[in-house]
């Protein structure tokens, strides 16, 4: 599964961070080099946008990672963690991450997207059939839907070379109330 990079295609990147996050976090008690992977993915093509979505917490503690993913020329969307009645809390955003590579893919020849999560299967085989885009995975494979693998016409394995994309010296430690990425 090797897909055709050439430096006049244009790729748009649609990063999960939570998925990512909690990956890189449960896997090798890390934090992810989210900039290392979009130069990566991109493979010397053309950067149409590199769109990182993200949960904000009531402490705004993910402020400082907002902007070093800014300063690497990824932009973030970010939405409020919901709380239900009960204490139940959902940070989703795999619509959000759909409805935007959808309305992207007109003007993109590649969309990668960076996640491991199996929901992204039905958006990989629309964007393949129906818009004609090639479509690309970056995942952690020990974490990673085999289908979602299988779905894509390409895929990178960050367990593959784990060094490089995780951020040297940031073993996670444990605070209360977290959800930086």
């Amino acid at each position: 599964m090797t897909a055709i990079k050439h430096p006049g295609q244009r790729v748009g990147i649609f990063i999960d961070t939570q998925n990512l996050y909690h990956s890189a976090k449960n896997i090798y008690k890390r934090r992810v080099n989210f900039g290392q992977i979009v130069k990566d993915g991109l493979a010397g093509r053309t950067l149409v946008r590199a769109l990182a979505y993200m949960v904000r917490t009531e402490s705004g503690e993910e402020q400082s990672f907002i902007e070093a993913l800014e300063k690497a020329g990824i932009e973030t969307k970010t939405k409020d963690l919901q709380i239900f009645y009960g204490g139940a809390k959902k940070a989703d955003w795999d619509v959000g991450i759909a409805v935007d590579a959808i309305t992207l893919s007109s003007r993109l020849d590649a969309v990668i997207i960076v996640s491991g999560d199996g929901d992204f299967i039905p958006l990989v085989e629309y964007l393949q059939f129906n818009k004609g885009c090639q479509v690309e995975v970056i995942a952690f494979g020990k974490s990673a839907s085999a289908k979602l693998i299988e779905a894509a016409d390409d895929y990178i394995n960050l367990d593959d070379n784990s060094r490089r994309y995780l951020m040297p010296g940031s073993n996670y430690r444990e605070r209360p109330n977290t959800r930086e990425a």
